[in-house]
């Protein structure tokens, strides 16, 4: 990300990501001026990452970082409150493993 800000920009791009993965509802939704829209705890979980996750890092929730660990290193970040559940363990996405 700073090699990035350093060759393209005249100013600090700073990104923070949450992921999280299963099952949704998704829909149409509109009369006039439709959208394609998702809901579900999937999706507030990853907002929820999304929101309380840390700037140039990705975080997921615990059970993503052990279905994803023979792909990818992650680091250990956690507990944290998460609105509307209990506390959850948290990990950052660090890089590709190589296996």
């Amino acid at each position: 990300m700073h090699r990035f800000n350093q060759a393209l920009l005249n100013f600090a791009f700073e990104i923070r990501m949450g992921l999280n993965f299963g099952p949704v509802t998704a829909g149409v939704i509109g009369t006039t001026k439709l959208f394609y829209d998702i809901w579900g705890d999937t999706v507030n979980v990853a907002s929820r990452m999304d929101s309380t996750g840390e700037k140039g890092k990705i975080q997921v929730p615990e059970y993503v970082a052990l279905a994803l660990k023979d792909k990818y290193q992650f680091e250990l970040r956690g507990e944290i409150d998460v609105k509307g559940k209990s506390r959850m363990t948290t990990y950052f996405l660090k890089a590709n493993s190589n296996k």
